[in-house]
């Protein structure tokens, strides 16, 4: 595992989806909790790519825009089958930036 900063914390919406793209893959970065809480995950729905920086957020589930199809922030398992996931990432804080551990 490798660790790579992603964006400021200050960047992101709370309680929302916030886009990042490094080293040409896309990231959803979720700020819950008033910052308390940071989850990333693949922003691409496995189902047809749908941007789910861009989902509703209710609690620790993001919607896909595209088709509904909804994902556990902290598994990235669909709450409809199993059988659909994305990546989540460990993330870290430091000195205010949003790190994530990717598989190297």
């Amino acid at each position: 595992m490798s660790l790579i900063e992603l964006i400021p914390l200050a960047r992101c919406r709370i309680g929302a989806g916030t886009f990042v793209e490094k080293a040409g893959h896309e990231y959803a970065v979720f700020v819950m909790d008033e910052g308390k809480t940071v989850r990333v995950i693949d922003n691409s729905c496995p189902h047809a790519s749908g941007n789910l920086a861009g989902g509703e957020v209710t609690e620790n589930v993001v919607s896909c825009p595209w088709h509904q199809w909804d994902f556990d922030l902290s598994t990235g398992l669909c709450t409809h089958s199993e059988q659909a996931k994305v990546q989540t990432y460990p993330v870290t804080i430091r000195d205010g930036i949003i790190w994530i551990d990717v598989p190297s």
